[in-house]
């Protein structure tokens, strides 16, 4: 089975995550999403990262931090998702690609439905948040 490389952004402002919803004909249709994408040959994840942020949410990602590592699988694809939480950036997120977008508070993330591999990065940052 391919494991699909995939570069996350977590795009965080006072408290509120950035999301996306998935098309309804791809893969997880339906189910809301961090912004990001396939990390292409020769690209660092951090080349996809900014890229992909820039195509999907039409941001310039100016710093970022690791958050966590994810390998998923859904039984007809595998996932490796490399997670960042981005909270500085240039722009404001707008979905490029004709999906719902919305903000939410970190505490409302329990209550999204979110594709399988994005629950442990709702959890982390729920637990991030409590810390604070």
């Amino acid at each position: 089975m391919k494991l699909v490389h995939v570069a996350v952004g977590v795009i965080v402002s006072e408290g509120e995550v950035f999301l996306t919803k998935r098309l309804e004909h791809v893969h997880q249709g339906g189910k809301w999403e961090f912004p990001g994408g396939k990390v292409e040959a020769g690209e660092s994840v951090a080349q996809a990262l900014h890229r992909e942020l820039k195509e999907e949410i039409a941001i310039d990602v100016l710093s970022c931090m690791p958050l966590l590592e994810i390998v998923h699988d859904y039984g007809d694809k595998a996932v490796k998702l490399e997670v960042f939480l981005v909270d500085n950036f240039q722009g404001e997120p707008t979905a490029q690609e004709g999906q719902q977008q919305a903000w939410f508070h970190v505490n409302e993330l329990s209550e999204i439905d979110f594709p399988d591999a994005n629950i442990s990065i709702a959890e982390k940052l729920k637990a991030l948040y409590a810390q604070r």
